[in-house]
């Protein structure tokens, strides 16, 4: 995978070094520089593209929203900020995601990773090895220095371990580097069902549901809240 370029602006050093650390555990991730103000940002850049913008709201000389406003060309912008009510604001300015401080690493990732959906697909794809036709009933997969071809009839489910995907399959297991959600992008979406934020499955090995649980082959995976009900529509029960 090429390395994301990343812009960090927060008049706080303290919250500057936090999403430094959060970065620095993404090796994907490549920090050009870190700022405290918007202007130095503005200076960064007009000399280095970047591709997600970490960016505060409440600053000094020029506040995080009405710096997105004097863009032309906008990076992946992912607002951290420990006031709630700019956040309209900030998906009005078409904001990857709003980052509530204080936030953990894991909802840091989350956000990383719908940047990095938006980005182009070579900036974020070049980990997996795929063989292309629609018609395919397997993928390609490499991990391990090795590559893998797993057929969806093997794949039972997978989940989000950090930045890499957990994938399980009849007789195997696989631990990737790559974002969850980039592997769910290889999966056509008619057999592989979204049950959680950090869980996909395969629509066909399941055994039953039971309260907020679906069982795979004695595995037990969460129903997340949000996902319920597209779940149940998507088996035939809307």
């Amino acid at each position: 995978m090429d390395r994301v370029n990343c812009l960090i602006v927060d008049d706080e050093p303290i919250a500057r070094d936090i999403i430094k650390t959060y970065c620095s555990h993404l090796d994907y991730l490549n920090v050009v520089a870190s700022c405290g103000n918007a202007l130095e940002a503005k200076a960064v850049l007009q000399k280095q593209k970047i591709d997600i913008l970490f960016l505060d709201i409440n600053m000094p000389i020029m506040d995080g929203i009405s710096f997105v406003k004097t863009m032309k060309d906008q990076p992946q912008i992912i607002f951290t900020t420990a006031y709630k009510e700019f956040a309209v604001d900030a998906f009005d300015l078409a904001a990857c995601d709003y980052l509530l401080k204080p936030f953990s690493f894991d909802r840091f990732i989350i956000a990383v990773d719908k940047a990095l959906e938006k980005l182009e697909p070579k900036a974020t794809m070049q980990a997996i090895e795929v063989s292309g036709s629609a018609n395919e009933d397997f993928i390609f997969i490499k991990t391990d220095g090795k590559i893998y071809k797993i057929g969806y009839d093997e794949l039972l489910y997978a989940e989000a371990q950090g930045n890499y995907t957990k994938i399980i399959t009849t007789s195997n297991f696989l631990l990737p580097k790559m974002p969850f959600s980039n592997f769910e992008e290889l999966l056509p979406k008619q057999l592989f069902l979204r049950t959680h934020r950090s869980f996909i499955i395969n629509k066909s090995k399941i055994g039953h549901i039971e309260g907020n649980r679906i069982f795979i082959n004695n595995n037990e995976i969460p129903i997340g809240s949000n996902y319920k009900d597209q779940l149940l529509k998507d088996l035939g029960f809307s």
